[in-house]
């Protein structure tokens, strides 16, 4: 059996660590902030400490019975599973709330390490999710990810528009993956939907402020997608 002294040095121990991590979440206004985190931590550590003292208690009892002690604590996963799984918002072609489903995630892991008196495992852990949190975030900001937008463009009926407006992508470095066309014959206008690809987020605002200046333009949409949507 776990003693009283374990069982609550373990919990203050979770519970600091989930705090800890959950912190870092609550500064960047994340759903699942301080309290969440570390509800969800103390909750994993007394999952495994239950765990634990239901095997000592029916091995005393019933020494020939075969009992897992992990099968509590894999079921906890499963659920804080879906927890995690309810932050995750998908809007248009942005999705949020992924690294704050995965830090809930390895906070109930780090539970059940703390929870099994896996101290060293579960605090080096602990120490590396919040440098992933915090430290690799200013890292993560310096990289140049590749930005996926479709530009909408709309202009008058005119035979050389697609021809301008493409040299004018492709003088800003410009990748272009797509063209969708249609025509407007009441409305005597040409629309072009480029999908595209780029570096640099300032290309962006210029193309933007680019094409808007060009004569035969009437109208012009830049909008976001998903790099899956790629064919």
């Amino acid at each position: 059996m776990i003693s009283m002294q374990e069982t609550i040095f373990r919990l203050l121990i979770g519970s600091i660590i989930g705090g800890a991590i959950g912190f870092e979440r609550e500064v960047h206004g994340r759903a699942a902030g301080f309290r969440t985190q570390l509800i969800v931590c103390l909750a994993a550590v007394l999952i495994m400490i239950i765990s634990e003292n239901y095997y000592y208690h029916l091995q005393g009892d019933f020494p020939n019975l075969q009992i897992d002690p992990a099968r509590i604590a894999a079921g906890a996963l499963i659920g804080i599973g879906f927890l995690g799984a309810g932050v995750i918002v998908k809007s248009g072609a942005t999705v949020r709330g992924l690294t704050t489903a995965a830090s809930i995630w390895i906070v109930s892991a780090i539970g059940l390490a703390i929870g099994a008196g896996l101290y060293f495992e579960g605090i080096i852990t602990a120490a590396i999710t919040i440098i992933a949190l915090v430290v690799l975030r200013k890292v993560e900001k310096k990289i140049k990810t590749m930005l996926f937008k479709s530009i909408t463009v709309s202009t008058r009926i005119d035979e050389n528009a697609e021809e301008t407006i493409t040299s004018t992508l492709i003088d800003y470095g410009i990748k272009i993956y797509s063209i969708d066309y249609e025509k407007n014959l009441s409305a005597g206008e040409l629309i072009f939907n480029f999908h595209i690809s780029t570096k640099d987020k300032k290309a962006i605002k210029e193309i933007y402020q680019k094409l808007g200046s060009l004569e035969i333009i009437r109208k012009i949409k830049v909008s976001s997608y998903r790099a899956d949507d790629i064919s």
